[in-house]
């Protein structure tokens, strides 16, 4: 009932939903079921003819999933840093990005490390700096102070930079600690 006292009609997609639900279900008294069916059937009217549906158009061609990165290598040991540290393991190349700019730092990082994969290097240091430790973020220029250090972390993630990077982790302190790190490469496939 409605609040004025009055009998709501169904529509019709309600007494064909409200059939469909009493169908399912079972009477608490076994005499009461053909009586509610009865009165179902009586109140749910012939069907209404429908309009035609347009035809579908052709779905656009779905562009295949792109290929999924290459998987992160686990972190160097203790005792692999270690030997880096103390000259027993070789690194074999290193790239300074001090003074330069973020797309410039972007540019050259992906030349070095596409051409250490060439050369088959396995392990190179990259140097970001650290920035400077001051209660101010930007220099006296207003330029951002220690932006390479949390961006290049972020590009060794991207897609074109997976394809020559297995894993990378900070530097040991020897190689500049937090301001330095390990690059591990990926092998070039023959």
């Amino acid at each position: 009932m409605s609040r004025d006292g009055k009998r709501r009609v169904l529509s019709y997609d309600e007494r064909v939903l409200w059939s469909t639900i009493t169908k399912t279900m079972k009477p608490l008294r076994p005499g009461e079921a053909a009586a509610v069916e009865a009165e179902d059937k009586a109140d749910i009217p012939a069907p209404r003819p429908r309009a035609r549906a347009k035809p579908a158009e052709p779905k656009a061609a779905v562009a295949p999933p792109p290929p999924k990165p290459a998987p992160i290598a686990p972190p160097l040991t203790r005792r692999a840093k270690r030997g880096l540290a103390r000259g027993k393991q070789d690194i074999d190349a290193r790239l300074d990005l001090h003074g330069l700019t973020q797309s410039e730092a972007h540019d050259v990082l992906l030349r070095f490390l596409r051409s250490a994969s060439a050369r088959g290097a396995r392990l190179v240091l990259v140097i970001t700096g650290k920035g400077v430790a001051r209660t101010s973020h930007f220099d006296d220029s207003g330029r951002e102070r220690g932006v390479l250090r949390r961006q290049v972390p972020q590009w060794l993630s991207l897609p074109e930079f997976r394809a020559y990077v297995i894993g990378f982790e900070d530097a040991h302190i020897a190689h500049g600690g937090e301001g330095a790190l390990y690059v591990r490469i990926r092998r070039v496939k023959d």
